[in-house]
C-alpha cells in the first residue's frame, strides 16, 4: 500500500451504504464519501492543480473531511483551515502558502474572498458534484509515490509564525496500522471525535474509519463545556471508541459526571498531549472497568503519534503512567546534552527517527534545519531525526516516561524545577479539580493556577508539607475554569500572559 486513499477504494464497494462520517445532523455513507472524492479530485485535475497545497477553509462537518480526500485524489496535500481560527493567523498561513486554490463552504465563503490571496475560491457543494474523471485520477494514482505529501498542518510558532509540518503517505499510513493493532480497531468501532479538523489528532479517526469501514462521530464542540450532555451524546451514538486530550477527560471526571452518567458503550479509551493527573484516571477506571485505557505520546511532526502504553497495570499517588515504547518502524533515542544516550533512568530529550518523522517545514528551511537535523549517533550516511524538545527517561520495566517539556524545566533557587512535578502534588489534593503552574520569568515567580473547592490558604498549607521550599508557589491563583487552546489542551501561554498582564490577582 502506498497511498491513503487504497483503505476508502477496498472499503467502499463492501459497505456503500454503511455511515462513515457523522455530526449531530449529517451522515454520510461510504458510497458518498468516495464519490463525492473522487469528484472534487476530478474538479481540481481539471483545473490544473496538481502535487501543491490545497486549502480546505470550511467549517468543522463530515464534508470537510470528505474535501480532504477530493485533493489527495487531485495528487495534491490538503491544508485545514477552520472558521474558529483567528484572521491574523489564517493571514500567516497564507503568507507561507501562496495557494493557488482554497475549498470553501457557504459558511466561509465571505472570509475567504476577504483574504484578497489571488488565487481561485472554489465551493465545495459545487466540485463534489463533478463527474468522475476516471482517465485523469488512473494517471495521478500512477505517478503518485508514499512519499508524497498528503497534508500540512500548522503549528504555533516560537516567533509567532505558525509553521507548517508536511507529513507524506508513508508516515500515515505506518501510523494508522500501528495504533489500529495496538487498539485494537474494527468494522465495529464507533468514534467520537473531540479536536478540530486542523490538527493532526483528527488523524486516529478519520483514516482507520477508511481502512475498517468504521463509523466517526464530529462530537459538537460546545458539548465540552457541559460534561453531562456530552456523554449523553456518546450513548445516543453508541460511542465505543475515544482518543482524546487529557484536559477532555479530566473535565467529565473532575466535576463529578460519573455520578449521573457514565459511557455505557466505551470500550476503547486513548488519551494524550498531557500528563493524565493519576486521581482523574483512576475515576476514570472505576467507571469504566471493562474498557482498555491507552497512553499515547508524540509529536505533530512525527505523524501525531509515536508512542503508546497500554494500561495494564495499577497506578496509585506518586506513579506516572509511562509512554510506553515507539510504534513500529519508529526508534526513540533519548540524547543528553553531549548527544550521547542517557543511561536508564536518566533523563534525555526525545528524538525520533524512522518513517513517523514528516517531511519538515514548508518553505521554511531555517526551522526544519533546527528540528530535523543528522542522527549524531550515525556517521556513516545522512540519517534525519526529530529532536522534541521533551525529556523522558526509560523506567525499571524498560518503559519511556515523559518528564516535561524542556522549556517547563525552569532554574529557581540553584535548583531545575520541572513545574509538572508541581502540578502532579497539587492534583492529589482531595479538592483539587485541575490546576496549571507557569513562571513568571521576569520577576522569577512560581505562579499556580487551579479549579477547586479549597481556598488558597488552605491550599498552600498542603503544599508546605509536601513540597521543597524551593518548589512552593510564590503566586496562588483560583479560577472558576482554567483556559484550554483549541485542541484541548492548557493554554499555559495565555496563563502566563494572564498573571504578566495584571489581569489576574493572586
Amino acid at each position: 500500500m502506498n497511498n491513503v486513499l487504497e483503505y476508502m477504494e477496498q472499503t467502499a464497494p463492501r459497505l456503500p451504504d454503511k455511515v462513515a462520517f457523522a455530526n449531530e445532523n449529517t451522515e454520510l455513507t461510504f458510497g458518498t464519501v468516495y464519490r463525492r472524492a473522487r469528484g472534487t479530485g476530478s474538479a481540481l485535475a481539471q483545473r490544473g492543480y496538481y502535487r501543491e497545497p490545497v486549502v480546505v477553509y470550511m467549517h468543522k462537518h463530515p464534508d470537510m473531511v470528505n474535501a480532504f480526500f477530493g485533493v489527495v485524489y487531485a495528487g495534491c496535500y490538503y491544508v485545514p483551515i477552520d472558521e474558529e481560527m483567528p484572521a491574523h493567523r489564517i493571514g500567516l498561513i497564507f503568507n507561507t502558502l501562496n495557494p493557488r486554490v482554497v475549498i470553501c463552504d457557504a459558511k466561509t465563503r465571505e472570509n475567504a474572498e476577504k483574504l484578497n490571496f489571488g488565487g481561485e475560491i472554489l465551493m465545495y457543494s459545487e466540485i463534489c458534484e463533478t463527474p468522475e474523471d476516471t482517465e485523469a485520477l488512473r494517471k495521478i494514482r500512477k505517478a503518485a509515490l508514499d512519499v508524497d505529501p498528503i497534508y500540512i498542518v500548522f503549528t504555533s510558532g516560537s516567533t509567532g509564525v505558525p509553521k507548517g509540518v508536511v507529513a507524506c503517505h508513508r508516515s500515515v499510513i505506518d501510523y494508522i496500522e500501528t495504533l489500529s493493532e495496538a487498539l485494537e480497531f474494527n468494522e465495529n468501532t464507533v468514534y467520537g471525535n473531540q479536536t478540530p479538523l486542523y490538527f493532526d489528532a483528527c488523524l486516529k479517526e478519520l483514516y482507520p474509519t477508511l481502512k475498517f469501514g468504521a463509523t466517526t462521530y464530529l462530537i459538537p464542540k460546545q458539548l465540552f463545556m457541559f460534561p453531562v450532555k456530552l456523554v449523553e451524546f456518546l450513548n445516543e451514538k453508541r460511542i465505543n471508541t475515544i482518543c482524546w486530550v487529557v484536559s477532555a477527560l479530566t473535565m467529565i471526571s473532575a466535576f463529578g459526571t460519573f455520578d449521573t452518567v457514565k459511557p455505557e458503550y466505551l470500550r476503547t479509551v486513548a488519551f494524550g498531549s498531557e500528563v493524565f493527573p493519576i486521581k482523574q484516571f483512576n475515576l476514570w477506571r472505576q467507571a469504566l472497568p471493562e474498557a482498555t485505557f491507552t497512553n499515547l505520546y508524540g509529536p505533530t511532526e512525527a505523524t501525531g503519534m509515536c508512542c503508546f502504553y497500554r494500561v495494564d497495570r495499577e497506578f496509585g499517588p506518586g506513579d506516572v503512567i509511562p509512554i510506553g515504547g515507539p510504534f513500529r518502524n519508529t526508534e526513540i533515542l533519548l540524547l543528553r546534552e553531549d548527544n550521547t544516550l542517557a543511561p536508564d533512568g536518566e533523563p534525555g530529550e526525545i528524538c525520533v527517527r524512522g518513517t513517523s518523522v514528516t517531511l519538515g517545514y514548508y518553505r521554511n528551511p531555517e526551522k526544519t534545519a533546527e528540528a530535523f537535523v543528522q542522527n549524531p549517533l550515525n556517521t556513516a550516511y545522512p540519517e534525519i531525526i526529530y529532536r522534541t524538545g521533551d525529556l523522558a527517561r526509560r523506567n525499571s520495566r524498560g518503559e519511556l516516561e515523559f518528564i516535561s517539556r524542556k522549556d517547563y524545566q525552569i532554574k529557581h533557587m540553584g535548583h531545575r524545577i520541572e513545574l509538572g512535578e508541581i502540578e502532579a502534588v497539587v492534583n492529589l489534593e482531595d479538592d483539587i479539580r485541575i490546576s496549571c503552574c507557569v513562571f513568571d520569568d521576569a520577576n522569577r515567580k512560581i505562579v499556580l493556577y487551579y479549579v477547586g473547592d479549597t481556598d488558597k490558604n488552605s491550599l498552600a498549607a498542603a503544599l508546605r508539607s509536601k513540597l521543597p521550599r524551593y518548589m512552593l508557589p510564590h503566586v496562588i491563583i483560583k479560577l472558576d475554569a482554567l483556559p484550554f487552546t483549541p485542541n484541548g489542551k492548557l493554554d499555559r501561554k495565555l496563563l502566563k500572559e494572564m498573571y504578566t498582564g495584571g489581569k489576574a490577582n493572586g
